[in-house]
């Protein structure tokens, strides 16, 4: 048996910033995408996976039973057949692979679970959301949910605060020079670190005000030009965006990547931000002329994720 796929997400806008309710927006990556299988398997790989939603198991077991319950006589039944998720999301790489994996495991296990055939009003989209940051809390040690709800739904998700997201449409894609696309930093980067660090910086009085004053204006920007078509202030602020991600995230970029950075932004042939958490795994790249990108970052391995 295989279960229905669950693919992975990008977030366009909002790293970080959602953590102190900015705006943002994700879109599903059908280029990656993973399901569960429950039949064994000789790859390492479906061993490890096998191992890894055991122990996942374990800590849902922990959850209040009042958020969510699960049919774990049947997950267990089904581990003992050799059952594993059988992925083509990388994993480290801020593209949502233990999102997906979640997804998978609610739409498969939970007891009376909210289906996306329902009418999913704002408070069942909260339920939902709650229920996979407390699932996703066993990878990150602290999760939004908003991967897990990404992958479940597969709908571009608009953020507009903690409390209130909405899935919603984006402009359709063209075969315009214009495009976003996923840049490999050749290297895993870890969630739970990173964070860590942000919340470190947010005791400091004068990463507070970046963030309120800059960053999150900057996002929210960002998502109502993006949502909206305007184009020339979508690209105006991504730009001041890359600027302040360069001067106040410099821990999640890694050294090696942050002349590639500023390079981007005084050439104007791209701009790079953050993808998920940072620290490696991929950077995201918006660019008016994807050939000049291309051209100019020939040493990178690119994936263009939308094109306008």
């Amino acid at each position: 048996m295989r279960g229905p796929l669950f693919y992975a997400k990008i977030l366009l806008f909002g790293e970080y910033g959602i953590i102190k309710d900015s705006k943002g927006l994700s879109i599903p990556y059908n280029h990656f995408k993973g399901g569960l299988k429950n039949f064994p398997s000789a790859s390492t790989e479906a061993e490890v996976s096998n191992n890894e939603i055991l122990k996942f198991s374990n800590y849902l077991k922990t959850l209040e039973a009042s958020l969510v319950q699960f049919d774990f006589e049947r997950l267990e039944m089904d581990l003992k057949n050799g059952l594993h998720f059988d992925s083509s999301i990388p994993q480290g790489y801020g593209v949502g692979s233990s999102g997906a994996l979640v997804a998978a495991v609610y739409e498969r296990y939970a007891k009376d679970k909210i289906t996306i055939l329902e009418n999913l009003t704002r408070e069942k989209l909260l339920t939902l959301k709650g229920v996979f940051a407390a699932m996703e809390s066993y990878f990150h040690g602290n999760s939004s949910g908003l991967d897990p709800l990404n992958s479940y739904l597969s709908l571009p998700i608009l953020i507009h605060s903690k409390t209130h997201i909405t899935p919603t449409g984006i402009p359709n894609q063209g075969l315009g020079k214009r495009a976003v696309f996923l840049l490999d930093s050749g290297m895993a980067g870890e969630t739970a670190p990173m964070v860590k660090i942000f919340l470190e910086n947010m005791k400091e009085t004068a990463f507070q005000n970046m963030l309120q004053n800059k960053f999150i204006k900057l996002t929210d920007a960002c998502v109502d030009d993006f949502l909206s078509g305007n184009i020339k202030g979508l690209f105006k602020n991504t730009k001041s965006l890359s600027k302040v991600v360069l001067g106040h995230f410099k821990p999640m970029i890694p050294t090696q990547f942050q002349q590639l950075w500023k390079q981007g932004i005084q050439t104007n042939d791209y701009y790079l931000k953050l993808c998920g958490s940072g620290g490696g795994g991929y950077f995201l790249g918006f660019t008016e002329d994807i050939d000049r990108a291309k051209l100019r970052l020939k040493d990178y391995r690119i994936e263009v994720v939308y094109q306008f």
